[in-house]
Order: C-alpha cells, then structure tokens, then sequence
C-alpha cells in the first residue's frame, strides 16, 4: 500500500518554456533586436549543448566541461557555472547572455504546471498521503510552487544541492522517507528520469515513470498516479 509520494521537479510536475522563449524574453530585456532565424539556430545550439536549466540534456558535452557537467547539481556555484559555461558554447548573440538565461530559469513565470499537478496533489492531500519533492537542482524552487500555488499541498522538499547528494543515490530518497514517516516499502518515487529517479528502487520503493513532454501535449499522466494508489 502507497502511504507517501515522491516526485521529481521538472519535467514531471512543472516544464520550463522553450529554449527559444527564454532567448527572446532575455534578448528583449537587453534591448537587442534578434532576428528569428537567429533566435531560433541559437536556441538549437542550447539544446544541443543541454545549456537551459530544465530542458533537453546535452547531446555532447565538451571535454573540458565533463567533470563540472557531472558535479553540477551537488552546489549552486557548480549548477550555475556549468549551465553559464554551455550556454558560452553555444555562442549566444552576447556572451554576457549566459548569466541572464541562467537567472531566467529562475524566474517562476518561466515554469508552467502540467495540467494535472494541481488536481494530483490535491487529491494526495486529501487522502492523507504526504508529498515529497525530490530533484536533482542547483537553486531554490520553492518560489515556483508558491507563485503557481501549490506550495501548499507538499509536505518537504528535497533538493540536490541543498543535501549535498543528487539522485540515484538512494541517501536522498532515504532523507524523504524519513521526513514523510513511511517506510520506502511503502513509498511511491514519481519522476521522468530512467536513471536517477529509478534510483529508489534501490530501497524498494515503488517508480512510476512519466514522459518529460511539453506542457500541452502531457494532459493526464500525474493523475495515473492516484491510480496506483
């Protein structure tokens, strides 16, 4: 029997904007005139180089970056300079472009629920079922679940870089367990990630994967966890 629920941050309950959204947010804020072609071969070579916070991992990282790539979500001074140090890959139409798209990922308005997380975790409440988030991150999200209004509705947050251990270790997943009073038995890791979220099995937790979709085009997938309740 499910008595607690663990879920992943992105790409699971909320999805940052695309890669060419944010560039034009930030473009438009430093005043510069882009054309769109540009906008968008830029926003290609971010998501080549996985440069955004959030979305599409990096099809190739470069040699030098491996090791800080690898340690990223351990500390925020890592998350930052790894993301900043793709996106100066991925030559942005201003170097100094880099620092702005990683505070844009930051920025609530930045990150959209998917159409069912409300209702999911409203419903997990109200059966008395606590609530975990656990994500691999270098910043505070917090504030994302405050402004969209389900800050309220999560019981604990365990987050990479504040713990100092990333998932798959199975230590976070044991931290969340502790914290919501359930044996891992007896607790449900919901996520998007194969390899870190996969994780808690390691314990033997329960993992139901869900696809990292657009925000659009993923309607009801968090509400077949109620399901598995």
């Amino acid at each position: 029997m499910i008595k607690g629920v663990m879920f992943d941050f992105s790409g699971t309950l909320f999805r940052i904007e695309s890669a060419v959204q944010s560039l034009s947010v930030v473009t438009a804020s430093a005043g510069l005139a882009v054309a769109d072609e540009e906008l968008d071969a830029c926003a290609g070579r971010l998501e080549e180089f996985g440069a955004q916070p959030g979305g599409v991992p990096p099809r190739r990282v470069p040699s030098h970056l491996e090791a800080l790539w690898r340690e990223r979500d351990l500390t925020a001074e890592r998350h930052r300079a790894a993301f900043t140090a793709l996106t100066r890959e991925a030559m942005p139409p201003l170097p100094d472009l880099a620092e702005a798209l990683y505070d844009r990922s930051q920025v609530s308005g930045a990150w959209q629920p998917y159409p069912d997380t409300r209702e999911t975790l409203h419903a997990l409440r109200v059966r008395g079922i606590p609530v975990a988030v656990v994500s691999n991150i270098g910043w505070d999200i917090r504030p994302v679940f405050r402004d969209h209004g389900v800050d309220d509705l999560v019981d604990a947050y365990f987050l990479s870089f504040e713990r100092g251990v990333k998932k798959p270790d199975a230590r976070i997943f044991q931290m969340a367990c502790d914290r919501l009073g359930v044996a891992p038995g007896d607790a449900l890791m919901v996520g998007d990630e194969r390899i870190a979220d996969v994780g808690a099995t390691a314990l033997g937790c329960r993992v139901h994967l869900v696809d990292p979709l657009p925000v659009d085009r993923r309607p009801s997938a968090l509400a077949e966890v109620l399901g598995l309740l």
